[in-house]
């Protein structure tokens, strides 16, 4: 079975996902086109040799429907011969399509595939798609459905991570985000976004904040204890999870995932390919696992996510350089880390989802070229990348460094 090698990775920066956001006036398409443009002229690359292009799209309606991998590739000017599909697997959708672009190198059915994303939140809003899972009661019932921020403060009430310890990691997530912006970490890897006449719509992450402190979101009211209380989703965790009593609300949007715009593209391909086409791996996909877990509590995945990727790659947590979990909440990070007993210097080390934003369908592909990045740039050797997901799902992919 041939390895899957990376062999280059852009994302855009992170608009915010609002009418005033920076990326607000680019459509979904312009953005995975602009990933995909990017991926074309950095290496000259040959589109005509890439079999297909794998994108996730959390919310795959309206500007977003059809088959947006495929019109963003004939928008980029990739050869006709170039398929495209879209996956979704809520907020793994990233990392899954990247990985699914690499099983179709690893079987031998493709000599090079990307993966990548993405989401424009601020012109197709979250829930847009509708779903059963919330809103028809026979399959809400029968899976104690809460909103994720429920099940966040129910992570956050289980192993008592306090109000002060989740703002703390927020904090903590724009201080490394600002660090890795002002020394250059990330000027390899993102490409600005220019409107029709080539005009610069956005070259940076536009929510990162490293002026924060723990005193600034101590002002921040809960998000979630209301709905907890008015709309019932408190008993429905405790039901679940009758030993926990009162949910500790301790999230709000400073310690929680922005809600951004963006895009991200990884090329993918065997060694072979790669040299034919000029291009030099930079990593070798590893191993890749996907899991499911349970679904009230949802965000507790990626350590079990993480361990069967480690299984199958025959490593332990101990071998693994850096770690990329996306900070969808606080405690989901900080769950993590205390689950495979984590130094935290080695996880998010330039900040993440909590800083910078999480455009839902391209953060993991976004996530692990920061990995990469930062492998290149310390001297490491492997990362692993994980997210948490819908419904009681994780995904994790490990690399290592060419």
């Amino acid at each position: 079975m041939p390895d899957a090698y990376i062999l280059d990775h852009v994302r855009t920066p992170r608009g915010r996902g609002k009418p005033d956001g920076g990326l607000h006036a680019a459509t979904p398409v312009h953005l995975a086109s602009t990933v995909l443009t990017a991926l074309r002229a950095r290496g000259g690359l040959d589109t005509a040799l890439v079999s297909d292009i794998v994108m996730g799209v959390v919310m795959p309606v309206g500007e977003q429907g059809q088959c947006l991998p495929r019109l963003a590739a004939l928008h980029a000017g990739y050869a006709q011969e170039v398929a495209g599909v879209q996956v979704n697997r809520f907020c793994g959708s990233g990392l899954e399509a990247t990985n699914m672009a690499a099983a179709k190198v690893m079987a031998g059915q493709a000599d090079l595939a990307i993966g990548g994303g993405c989401e424009s939140m601020s012109r197709i809003p979250i829930l847009s798609d509708g779903g059963a899972w919330s809103t028809d009661p026979q399959v809400s019932f029968a899976s104690y459905f809460v909103p994720q921020g429920i099940s966040a403060d129910l992570i956050a009430t289980k192993w008592g991570y306090t109000r002060a310890a989740v703002d703390a990691f927020a904090v903590e997530s724009h201080r490394r985000a600002a660090r890795a912006w002002s020394e250059g970490r990330f000027a390899r890897s993102v490409v600005a976004v220019r409107d029709r006449v080539g005009e610069v719509m956005l070259e940076r992450d536009e929510t990162v904040r490293g002026n924060s402190t723990v005193a600034d979101l101590a002002r921040l009211k809960p998000s979630f204890a209301a709905m907890g209380a008015a709309a019932g989703f408190d008993d429905i965790a405790r039901l679940r999870y009758p030993e926990v009593g009162e949910i500790a609300h301790v999230h709000h949007a400073g310690n929680a995932s922005g809600v951004v715009d963006g895009a991200a593209a990884i090329l993918v391909g065997t060694r072979e390919a790669g040299a034919a086409a000029g291009l030099t791996p930079r990593a070798r996909i590893r191993a890749f696992a996907e899991i499911g877990s349970e679904p009230t509590i949802m965000l507790t995945a990626p350590a079990f996510a993480a361990e069967k990727a480690l299984k199958r790659a025959g490593m332990s947590a101990r071998d693994v350089d850096i770690f990329e979990v996306n900070e969808a909440f606080a405690a989901v990070a900080l769950r993590f880390i205390e689950a495979l007993d984590l130094d935290p210097a080695r996880v998010n080390v330039n900040g993440g989802a909590i800083a910078m934003g999480h455009p839902l369908g391209a953060t993991g592909a976004m996530i692990l070229g920061t990995a990469l990045d930062e492998l290149e740039r310390s001297g490491g050797t492997t990362a692993l990348v994980t997210l948490c997901i819908g419904a009681g799902m994780g995904v994790a992919t490990i690399i290592e460094r060419v």
